[in-house]
């Protein structure tokens, strides 16, 4: 079998302006990385589809999916969700683009078409909350994934791994009551979206870290408290928030990793993946606003996905 990575066009047609990190030319960024990596060859390219709203209903309510739906604007004008999330003409269908692909990625896994898949996707989701987006995010794809494997697909047992700069808040709002799901992360902190700290359970083990944190650190936090949650979950899937803004050249973030982390990251989880849930793996990507570390690092995590 091989690694997918799954895209749609819709995603490149959300945009929030010139000034906004969180841009189109992202996912042009890594497709040229993939081709000079000489990556893109060797895994399949699939395209995602639009979710159904009964996909979106599992994890939002109808409010959250009305302030993104109704108040799409006019072509060529914006409208504010909050400072930095922005809606245009494309928005609504490039979050249904998004969280669709994240499930029909999930689908093929489970099926056995594929072994894992990475999803090139946005706008992101981890910060999106059941009940309204915010910072970036419309829908949450991850979470929208997972509690499709979970609910229609009837799996038991599934891990969500965020190794995004940014704590996925809207993440573990949509999964604290589901003794279902594993949730494990790192997160600078303080930083957006200034959480507080939670409590480890057995299902919640968010690790806060300082600023200037570089790959020593995350790997020993890794060893110490995500791999004992999930070996003792034994997950039958995992779904990954994969954010790259904790890239040294990031600016939006303030930590040090560097591709080696992200690929080191990457095979932890794909052991874990192999030894309870069959090598079941579907990343879909977060935040990551250097185009040069995102593309490299993006790179970095599908060839460790692909085994090559």
């Amino acid at each position: 079998m091989s690694t997918a990575i799954y895209t749609h066009p819709d995603c490149q047609r959300h945009e929030m302006g010139d000034w906004h990190p969180e841009s189109p030319a992202r996912l042009q960024a890594i497709n040229d990385q993939l081709i000079l990596a000489h990556i893109s060859d060797l895994v399949e390219h699939r395209d995602g589809v639009r979710a159904q709203l009964s996909d979106i209903e599992r994890n939002h309510s109808a409010t959250a999916i009305g302030l993104v739906r109704d108040n799409v604007p006019a072509e060529g004008d914006y409208y504010p969700l909050d400072g930095d999330t922005l809606l245009n003409a494309h928005s609504y269908e490039a979050a249904l683009a998004a969280a669709g692909s994240a499930v029909i990625a999930t689908d093929a896994v489970i099926d056995g078409e594929i072994s894992n898949a990475f999803c090139a996707i946005r706008p992101p989701g981890h910060h999106a909350r059941p009940s309204e987006p915010m910072g970036f995010c419309l829908f949450n794809n991850v979470a929208i994934a997972a509690k499709h494997a979970l609910d229609v697909r009837g799996l038991d047992r599934v891990a969500i791994v965020d190794f995004d700069v940014h704590h996925g808040n809207g993440t573990a709002e949509s999964v604290a009551n589901d003794p279902r799901i594993l949730m494990v992360s790192f997160f600078q902190h303080p930083f957006y979206p200034y959480s507080d700290v939670e409590s480890y359970t057995d299902t919640r083990v968010n690790v806060p870290v300082p600023a200037r944190s570089k790959g020593d650190a995350v790997r020993q936090l890794v060893l110490d408290h995500w791999l004992p949650a999930l070996h003792r979950q034994q997950p039958q899937m995992i779904f990954i928030s994969a954010g790259f803004d904790a890239h040294r050249e990031d600016d939006v973030g303030g930590m040090g990793l560097v591709e080696a982390d992200y690929t080191w990251l990457t095979q932890q989880m794909m052991a874990v993946a192999n030894q309870y849930g069959k090598g079941r793996i579907v990343s879909c990507l977060e935040g990551g606003y250097n185009l040069s570390s995102l593309g490299r690092s993006v790179a970095a995590h599908v060839k460790a996905l692909a085994e090559l």
